[in-house]
């Protein structure tokens, strides 16, 4: 059993009877009456995330989760296919249940993957990850103010903010935690 003050971002509990993984976290001591902690779950399986306040010390089940890195091979239908590049076993994962990682993995790509009860449960790709800007609209000349962003499109389908001088064909590092650019990469 864990306290929902322990929560942290990524932790996975269990609810009745099914998994849920920490998105976010805020604990709340109100003037009157008992803190509490508000938060945002995802559910393992299906995807939904779920907003869930508990009394403060509550007790929750928690769950330990087995992580293993395999690579990202191909997409096949409704699921991901990826493969232990130890024992070379493959695992299909649907993909509502991976989220928002899908956006910024690619073939080939090494990822973490959780695993309960030996059943794969979520994808976690790398902190940050590099990809080719495949669409840009062009910066406007001039426009320089400070802090101008514009939207574009990478190789994953991902859609990231970016400054004006990135253009198609560069290499920038995001971060996946956030979906937010980091850097242009230097090919």
């Amino acid at each position: 059993m864990i306290s929902v003050n322990d929560f942290k971002r990524g932790v996975v509990i269990k609810l009745d009877g099914e998994l849920y993984s920490v998105i976010e976290y805020q604990h709340v001591k109100p003037a009157r009456g008992a803190a509490f902690v508000r938060s945002k779950i995802r559910h393992m399986k299906k995807g939904s995330v779920v907003e869930r306040t508990f009394r403060g010390g509550e007790k929750v089940e928690d769950v330990k989760i087995v992580k293993r890195q395999m690579q990202y091979l191909y997409e096949e239908g409704d699921d991901l296919v990826f493969m232990d590049t130890e024992s070379y076993e493959q695992e299909s994962i649907p993909k509502k249940a991976i989220g928002d990682a899908l956006k910024f993995i690619k073939e080939q790509d090494m990822v973490d993957i959780a695993m309960y009860e030996g059943e794969a449960i979520t994808v976690e790709p790398p902190q940050t990850v590099v990809l080719k800007v495949i669409y840009a609209e062009p910066g406007l000349k001039g426009d320089t103010a400070t802090n101008v962003l514009k939207p574009v499109k990478v190789e994953t389908g991902a859609e990231v903010r970016v400054p004006l001088f990135i253009n198609e064909g560069d290499m920038i590092k995001i971060n996946t935690e956030t979906g937010e650019y980091q850097e242009r990469v230097k090919q």
